[in-house]
């Protein structure tokens, strides 16, 4: 009697993983779905009638999108201050970044060389200077430009600070776990023979992370330029005061063209990052 060789599992079913993967999705939903009912998530009220007809006689407005000289010149006024504030914002924030990179880096850690181990005090600080970055990232830009806009008055400057505080300690945080991911062979050379921090980061570990460090610097630009027109509905000037304004007078034509301009400056800062990994890679 000929005996019928035994399938294995993996055979049976072309996943063998499936039960994992099963599970790892009930399991997901499980936790999701409080989430989605604590929200008050109802996608279907954008189907109502009401809703439907709203929306679009909204977007009737919209076609064509407003091309007045006068207006198109308000708008070329209005992109440039909010590329402006969002430039400014992001050169401020490097200013605080950068030192606080420095410090937080442990593998630019002068006390850590031959023991492997930070001295008690430049171990504090690194840590106190982490907490900072914390705080300054954890609270949203537009909570900053609503304060600001409370101590100094309406207008970009507001608006400036607001992402010059945020986005310090997101760029401190990022380039400090840049630098730790890069090859540290060449900085810690350095260090090992007298050399300062900056020298070891200029010259040991920036050229390792220097394409991916100006990929996310260049993306946090982009996401600046989205924050100063998001700010601009609390008084922080630029793109976003005068949308607020239009969209408060139903004005879809002008809405329309600056949505245009949106995205825009984001193709534009695209093709800046596109660019410049280029000339780095």
């Amino acid at each position: 009697m000929q005996t019928v060789p035994a399938v294995p599992s993996s055979a049976r079913h072309p996943d063998p993983a499936w039960r994992g993967r099963v599970t790892y999705t009930v399991l997901a939903l499980l936790v999701l779905w409080p989430m989605v009912v604590a929200s008050e998530f109802k996608p279907f009220t954008l189907f109502d009638r009401q809703s439907i007809a709203a929306t679009l006689n909204f977007l009737a407005d919209f076609v064509p999108p407003a091309h007045s000289p006068e207006f198109l010149q308000l708008l070329l006024r209005e992109t440039w201050q909010t590329v402006a504030i969002a430039t400014a914002g992001l050169t401020l924030a490097l200013l605080g970044a950068i030192p606080a990179t420095l410090i937080v880096t442990e593998r630019l850690s002068i006390s850590r060389l031959g023991t492997g181990r930070m001295a008690f005090m430049p171990a504090a600080i690194r840590q106190a200077v982490r907490w900072l970055l914390v705080l300054l990232r954890s609270v949203p830009e537009l909570v900053w430009a609503l304060l600001f806009v409370r101590i100094i008055g309406l207008g970009p400057t507001a608006g400036v600070l607001a992402i010059a505080l945020t986005y310090a300690g997101m760029l401190g945080k990022v380039y400090a776990e840049i630098l730790e991911s890069s090859e540290r062979h060449a900085s810690d050379t350095l260090l090992a023979n007298g050399s300062s921090r900056l020298a070891a980061l200029l010259y040991g570990a920036l050229p390792e992370s220097a394409s991916e460090l100006v990929s996310y610097t260049v993306y946090r630009w982009e996401c600046a330029i989205r924050g100063s027109v998001v700010m601009g509905f609390v008084g922080a000037g630029g793109l976003g005061q005068r949308m607020d304004e239009s969209m408060k007078m139903l004005a879809g034509s002008e809405v329309s063209a600056m949505l245009l301009v949106f995205v825009l400056l984001v193709a534009a800062a695209d093709l800046v990052s596109k660019l410049l990994r280029k000339r780095l890679g």
